[in-house]
C-alpha cells in the first residue's frame, strides 16, 4: 500500500477562496504531470511553486499553483505535490477524479500522517499531537499539542528508556553466562534507576488530570432547586440568552450544555433541571439526567436562593451529590432581591452542615454581581491541577494507560529484585517495562493500535 500514490482534499469542505489537494507517493510527479502539460515537473527543484492549468485531457479544469516537495524533504518523506485551486467544491471534485484517472487513489483517513510515521519522520505521539493541534479549541490545548508535536513526551520517555535498556542489556548478558553465576548488572544501581523512573512516571500520570481538562474541557454542572437562577447564571456567564428564563419553577426540563473559555481554558457548562421531587414524568426525567451529569462533572456549582428561609433541602441535596474528587462551589443567588442581613448568614448555615471543602460566593446573575468571582474560581481549579515542576503534560488517554502499565511493570521489577528472583524472570519484567514505555512513541506497537489512532484523522491529513 505504501507504493501507491494517494490524493485527498487537504482543506475543509465547502466554498472558499482557495482549496488545496495533496498528492503523495513515488509516482506523485508523473501522476500530476499528465494533467499539467506546461512544464516538466520531474526536472523541477524541491520546494518550488509552478503556475499553469490543470487539464482533464483537452479540457482545462482550473487555473492552479503547484507546490513541489521532493523526497525526503516532505511531510510524508515521499515525493509530494500540493495543488492550490479556486475553492469550488465542484472543481476540487473534478481534480480528484482526474488524479484517480491518472493513477492515484483516494487516501484513507490519516494516511499522509501514517506514512510520515512509518517512514520515520515523526513518532506515534507526534502523529497524535498533529490531530490534537487540528482539534485544539483554546489556547491551553494548542500550547500542549504544540509541545507534544515538538517531541515533548517522547524526549522524556526516551531518556528513561535508554537508561533502562542499558540494564536490560547487562541482565541479558548474564543469561549468556548463566553457568558462571556472574552479575554484570549492579542490582543496587538498578534499584536507584527504577526509583527515579517511578518518580517521573508518577509525575507524568498525575499531569493527566490537568491535560484532560485543557484538552476536553472541564465539566461544570450547575445545580439547584427549581427557580434558583441556574438558567439566568448560564446566560450571564455566556453573555447571551442561551436558556429560557421564567419565574415558573421547572422551566428547564432537559440539560443544556455550552462551552465557556476563561483565561485560555475551556469549561463545559451544564445547565440542569431543578432538583426536586416531582410527579411530572418529563420533569422527573430531567431531574434524573441532572444527577447523572453531576456524576461525570469535575465541578459542582450549587445555587441556593438567598431569600430562602430553610436551606435543609439544599443541604441534603448537596450531601447526596458529593464525591471526594468533586470541587464544590456554593452560590447564594438573587442577592439583589434581599437585604444584606438576610444573605450574609447563608454561608454560616452551609459551613455548619457541609463538611466537604467548598468555596462560597454571593451573586446576582441579573445584575452581574460577583460573576467574575465565580469565573476566577473556575479558572483557579484548572490552574491548581498543573504541576509546576512538570513541563510535559499528558493529554492522551492511550499515553495515560501506557504510563500506568509501565509503572506497574516497574513495581514488579522492584519486587523481583527484592525477592532475588531468577535472572530470566527479571529480564522478562524489565522487557515488559521497556515495551510499555515504547508503546507511547510507537517503538512497540501493532496494526490494530495504528488503525485505531489514524482512523480518527481527517482524510487529507
Amino acid at each position: 500500500m505504501n507504493n501507491d500514490t494517494i490524493c485527498a482534499l487537504a482543506t475543509a469542505n465547502g466554498v472558499g477562496a482557495l482549496g488545496i489537494i495533496r498528492v503523495s507517493g513515488n509516482n506523485a510527479l508523473p501522476v500530476v504531470q499528465i494533467s499539467f502539460p506546461g512544464k516538466n515537473l520531474t526536472k523541477q527543484k524541491s520546494h518550488t511553486i509552478h503556475y499553469g492549468y490543470f487539464m482533464d485531457g483537452e479540457e482545462s479544469i482550473d487555473e492552479v499553483m503547484l507546490s513541489i516537495f521532493l523526497a525526503p524533504k516532505s511531510f510524508t518523506t515521499e515525493n509530494s505535490v500540493e495543488i492550490a485551486f479556486h475553492g469550488s467544491p465542484h472543481i476540487g471534485k473534478r481534480i480528484l477524479e482526474t488524479l484517480i484517472k491518472n493513477g492515484a487513489r483516494m487516501a484513507k483517513a490519516g494516511e499522509f500522517t501514517l506514512r510520515a510515521f512509518i517512514n520515520g519522520r515523526i513518532d506515534l505521539s507526534q502523529a497524535e499531537a498533529i490531530a490534537d493541534v487540528i482539534a485544539s479549541e483554546n489556547e491551553a490545548s494548542r500550547k500542549v499539542a504544540i509541545s507534544q508535536l515538538k517531541g515533548g513526551i517522547t524526549n522524556e520517555i526516551s531518556l528513561l528508556r535508554t537508561d533502562l535498556l542499558n540494564f536490560v542489556s547487562l541482565i541479558e548478558l548474564e543469561l549468556d553466562f548463566a553457568e558462571e553465576d556472574v552479575e554484570f548488572a549492579d542490582r543496587s544501581a538498578l534499584t536507584q534507576l527504577l526509583n527515579k523512573i517511578e518518580i517521573k512516571l508518577n509525575s507524568l500520570i498525575e499531569s493527566f488530570q490537568y491535560g484532560n481538562a485543557i484538552k476536553n474541557g472541564t465539566a461544570v454542572a450547575i445545580i439547584g432547586k427549581p427557580n434558583a437562577g441556574k438558567s439566568t447564571l448560564l446566560n450571564a456567564l455566556l453573555k447571551e440568552e442561551r436558556a429560557i428564563v421564567s419565574n415558573i419553577a421547572g422551566t428547564t426540563r432537559d440539560t443544556i450544555e455550552e462551552v465557556l473559555h476563561i483565561k485560555g481554558h475551556a469549561f463545559r457548562l451544564i445547565d440542569t433541571a431543578g432538583l426536586r421531587e416531582t410527579v411530572d414524568e418529563i420533569e422527573a426525567i430531567g431531574v434524573k439526567k441532572a444527577k447523572e451529569k453531576v456524576e461525570n462533572a469535575n465541578i459542582l456549582v450549587y445555587l441556593a436562593d438567598a431569600g430562602t428561609e430553610d436551606f435543609s433541602e439544599d443541604i441534603e441535596m448537596i450531601k447526596s451529590l458529593l464525591r471526594d474528587d468533586l470541587k464544590l462551589i456554593i452560590c447564594a443567588t438573587k442577592i439583589d432581591e434581599v437585604i444584606p442581613t438576610q444573605y450574609e448568614k447563608v454561608e454560616d448555615i452551609f459551613r455548619s452542615e457541609i463538611l466537604h471543602e467548598f468555596d462560597f460566593i454571593k451573586i446576582s446573575a441579573v445584575e452581574n454581581q460577583n460573576i467574575q468571582d465565580l469565573k476566577n474560581e473556575l479558572s483557579s481549579y484548572v490552574e491548581q491541577l498543573k504541576a509546576s515542576e512538570n513541563n510535559v503534560v499528558i493529554t492522551n488517554q492511550r499515553h495515560f494507560e501506557a504510563l500506568q502499565k509501565s509503572l506497574n511493570a516497574v513495581h514488579k521489577v522492584n519486587e523481583a529484585i527484592s525477592s532475588q528472583i531468577s535472572t530470566e524472570l527479571l529480564a522478562y519484567e524489565l522487557r515488559n517495562a521497556l515495551d510499555h514505555l515504547g508503546e507511547i512513541s510507537g517503538e512497540v506497537t501493532n496494526d490494530e493500535v495504528l488503525g485505531n489512532i489514524f482512523s480518527k484523522f481527517c482524510i487529507g491529513k
